[in-house]
């Protein structure tokens, strides 16, 4: 980094710390009642309905945002997007809004480094990650998008500080995730379209899959690791 670059980016933090002192009060209760909102599966459902026509670009925003700021519930987003689009649209918008965000959260890593990013994550997945970024390879990485669970938010921003291209990313982040989406949009469609048993059936699949995901989450780890060793 230039020594140009370093005093403009101290400029910009400093900026940026001094507004957020300023502001602090009036920024502390707009996050409040932002994370009041995403957290609420219903406030969610009917803010994103009054934007009428908008209302795919607001869905699509908000999916990104929920990548980006983790205490949004991805699983209820996912579910509204199929039910208030449809199963084909909800999945269209959820798999743009996903991919975005995972390009940001992978953007944040390179911009900010490693000394940051290993603040942000929680210590409990800074081990596992550091295990399967520098010993696996792509496709144990690619099968971690798949994995119902697993804290892909914060893969991608461990990515950002790995030696990972670009485009390889791309593509992990983006079809890796479609399979959980796609099932998400189904739900929320099902039960839209009052199809109560193709989504009671889709609902125990995922849940089922969660938690064995969860449960034998070790043995995944060292089917992973065999599976890169082959």
């Amino acid at each position: 980094m230039s020594l140009q670059t370093k005093i403009f980016t101290s400029v910009a933090v400093g900026l940026l710390i001094l507004a957020g002192y300023y502001f602090r009060i009036p920024i502390w209760k707009m996050t409040v009642h932002f994370y009041d909102l995403m957290t609420d599966r219903e406030a969610i459902q009917s803010y994103i309905v009054s934007w009428g026509m908008a209302a795919p670009v607001v869905f699509t925003g908000i999916q990104i945002l929920q990548v980006v700021i983790a205490p949004i519930p991805g699983e209820a987003t996912g579910f509204i997007g199929g039910f208030l689009f449809g199963a084909f649209k909800g999945f269209l918008y959820s798999s743009i809004g996903l991919s975005v965000g995972s390009l940001i959260n992978f953007g944040i890593g390179r911009l900010l480094g490693k000394q940051f990013i290993r603040k942000l994550i929680p210590a409990s997945q800074i081990k596992q990650l550091d295990k399967l970024v520098h010993r696996q390879g792509a496709i144990v990485l690619f099968i971690c998008f798949l994995f119902p669970g697993f804290p892909k938010d914060y893969l991608c921003l461990f990515l950002g500080i790995s030696n990972i291209p670009f485009k390889l990313f791309f593509v992990m982040a983006t079809f890796g995730r479609m399979p959980g989406t796609l099932a998400l949009s189904v739900q929320g469609a099902s039960l839209y379209e009052q199809e109560y048993v193709l989504m009671m059936v889709i609902t125990v699949f995922c849940i089922v899959s969660a938690y064995l995901s969860y449960r034998y989450k070790e043995n995944l780890y060292n089917w992973m690791e065999k599976l890169n060793g082959k």
